[in-house]
């Protein structure tokens, strides 16, 4: 059976997600990095990097949310795997574009909206990455323009991938109405049953230096 480590308020929340799309049965051993879990010794055997999610298969670990999921999408195939090489690519692309155009903005933007204690919180950054949050979310407006969903009339892993990651937007209350395609897709993304736990992700984490703070968002 595959063992899925992470709590469901961490990035873990998107592997569970797909594997419940899949309805594959997995045991889930809830590794909580806010307090020391991810560093013990006996999970850093299983992942060196000391984060979740990590997905246990026959022994063999893999790490990074979204490769896992493009993983549990070629072991298990069905509706939500690419259907062709073409297709395979493209939900490679648009995972890869999700972690490289917005997560870091939008981490940032939610940050100080709620996972920056209150007195931590900075309203001129947060304005900062929501400007910077247009250029992709226009980009992704565009395509979803002209389709249902991102590889066409099915959703697939790209969406999932994409939407796990944009749950920030709902949690952070980011008005995403100038967007309406956008809008409409990640609405109906996140109403999947399978998509229920992405809702009680309620936590604060300090603000870090800002040399550390520069490095992690420029």
């Amino acid at each position: 059976m595959l063992t899925l480590y992470g709590a469901p308020a961490s990035r873990a929340h998107r592997v569970m997600w797909m594997l419940k799309e899949l309805e594959v049965p997995f045991r889930h051993e809830p590794t909580d990095f806010l307090h020391g879990g991810t560093r013990s010794a006996e999970f850093l055997r299983i992942n060196p990097n000391g984060r979740v999610p990590v997905l246990v298969d026959d022994g063999r670990a893999i790490f990074e949310s979204l490769a896992i999921n493009l993983y549990l999408a070629r072991k298990f195939g069905g509706t939500l795997a690419p259907a062709d090489l073409w297709e395979e690519g493209q939900a490679t692309q648009w995972s890869f574009w999700a972690v490289t155009e917005v997560e870091k903005p939008l981490l940032l933007a939610a940050c100080n909206r709620f996972l920056f204690a209150e007195a931590d919180r900075d309203p001129a950054e947060f304005q900062q990455m929501i400007a910077r949050l247009d250029r992709p979310f226009r980009v992704l407006e565009a395509h979803l323009a002209q389709r249902s969903h991102v590889l066409g009339d099915r959703f697939t892993v790209a969406d999932l991938n994409i939407a796990a990651l944009m749950s920030l937007v709902p949690l952070a209350g980011i008005g995403i109405g100038d967007y309406p395609h956008m809008e409409a897709w990640l609405e109906s993304c996140l109403e999947r049953p399978a998509a229920a736990d992405w809702k009680p992700i309620r936590f604060t984490v300090p603000r870090p230096p800002a040399e550390r703070m520069l490095a992690s968002f420029v």
